[in-house]
């Protein structure tokens, strides 16, 4: 949908004129598209596999600190399936490595000038994005939520369940992300436009670099000083290659005491997203797309990055091994690292 098209609806609630193809029902998507539709907005969800034929057969179970509720949101199972016919954004929530497969499939079926919203963490996304789509948006997720039982998501804080701010990629703000933050507040979540949004989506790159090591060590003796070892490399890749980050301080203050956590009753505790894809044997990790985006920037600026490195490498062999989380002793990394 063109940006005059979107801005035709201005003055409109967002629940009516606007299909929301939230694409990749996991935790992120299953929470955001769940609420949306609970809040009356037109969702549809893509989804893969058992998760499919779960929310199919039972609806999709969104469970909170604030209980649990059953949802009869439409799904699907590819691009094909949705009806174009409606102005529609597409929510993109599936993780890094898996967004050129979802761009493949969307630019099979969906019309060219479709909004494509990426509501994901990483920042490779929106520029593979605007390869194939006009239109791109960026969203920095600050949104705890898991996804390890077929049909069933969880949102780990209440009564706001995330922070979405948006903006245009790759900088500026228009009347698509009016709409986009919009029905992201109608749906219960907080939300603002951000012109320089992929600023603080670098500085949730640099907090999400420690996934690898929750997914890879837990969170025992010397995961602490392995999460400062490649959160620094981070720092000191964005600076050598003068990339735009806001600051922690900036960070902390958005954040302020909006998020407030707590484990849904009845529902497995869990780790971060990476934690999460091991724990649920996917055989994938979005690994290359977290410390792989500074190893990257790293060899293109030269700045070492041997913590990020490890990491990467290490969160790939234990998907593609089926390996349980937390089962590398974070000493034998720091122990190879110091040696270098």
């Amino acid at each position: 949908m063109t940006a005059s098209g979107l801005a035709a609806h201005r003055g409109r609630r967002t629940v009516v004129g606007v299909r929301w193809v939230v694409y990749g029902a996991g935790a992120v998507g299953g929470v955001l598209g769940g609420r949306m539709y609970d809040a009356g907005l037109d969702v549809v969800l893509v989804a893969r596999g058992e998760h499919l034929s779960a929310i199919r057969d039972h609806g999709l179970t969104l469970a909170s600190p604030e209980g649990t509720t059953r949802l009869p949101v439409p799904v699907v199972g590819d691009a094909s399936e949705v009806d174009w016919r409606e102005p529609c954004v597409v929510l993109l929530t599936v993780k890094s490595h898996q967004s050129a497969a979802a761009l493949d499939d969307l630019v099979g079926s969906a019309p060219a000038d479709v909004v494509v919203v990426c509501v994901q963490n990483g920042v490779a996304n929106e520029q593979t994005a605007l390869r194939y789509f006009d239109q791109v948006q960026g969203t920095c997720v600050m949104m705890p939520t898991a996804h390890l039982e077929s049909g069933i998501v969880q949102a780990h804080c209440a009564p706001v369940a995330g922070i979405l701010d948006t903006g245009r990629f790759p900088d500026g703000v228009d009347a698509i992300t009016d709409e986009v933050v919009d029905a992201f507040r109608t749906a219960g979540f907080v939300s603002e436009p951000r012109p320089d949004v992929m600023a603080w989506k670098y500085r949730k790159l640099i907090m999400n670099l420690a996934n690898a090591v929750q997914a890879c060590c837990g969170s025992g003796s010397g995961t602490d000083e392995l999460s400062r070892r490649v959160r620094a490399e981070g720092e000191a890749v964005l600076s050598a290659a003068h990339v735009a980050v806001v600051s922690e301080e900036a960070d902390r203050e958005r954040r302020g005491d909006i998020l407030r956590r707590r484990q849904p009753g009845g529902h497995p505790a869990s780790g971060g997203s990476s934690w999460q894809s091991l724990r649920r044997a996917t055989g994938s990790i979005e690994s290359d797309y977290l410390n792989g985006e500074i190893v990257l920037l790293g060899r293109l600026h030269g700045t070492p990055t041997p913590a990020n490195l490890m990491l990467q490498q290490t969160a790939t062999r234990l998907a593609r091994e089926g390996a349980e989380p937390g089962s590398v002793d974070p000493s034998s990394l720091l122990a190879e690292l110091d040696g270098m």
